[in-house]
């Protein structure tokens, strides 16, 4: 039997899709819409209007949701990586 060897990730090209980066990506778009909604529930208690209801800053907390799914990402990232550095070494 024999064992077809796995393309190395790095003789990709720089552009080449590598495993987590579309969960990099995704968390990034969900921190900037958590950071959003966090600039536009803040900004009624400086201009000295009502502020939003619960819902709105419920929303905020995809800023943290965003950070995980990034970490996420950047995990499985390196976990590629090793395997892959264990696999040249064997």
């Amino acid at each position: 039997m024999t064992v077809t060897p796995q393309p190395d990730p790095a003789d990709a090209g720089p552009d080449a899709a590598r495993p987590g980066d579309a969960l990099v990506k995704a968390g990034g778009i969900v921190f900037i819409v958590g950071a959003v909604a966090t600039l536009a529930t803040m900004a009624p208690l400086f201009l000295d209007v009502d502020p939003f209801p619960s819902y709105a800053w419920a929303v905020c907390m995809l800023m943290g949701v965003g950070f995980m799914i990034s970490a996420a990402g950047v995990l499985r990232s390196a976990a590629a990586q090793r395997t892959a550095a264990r696999a040249s070494q064997a």
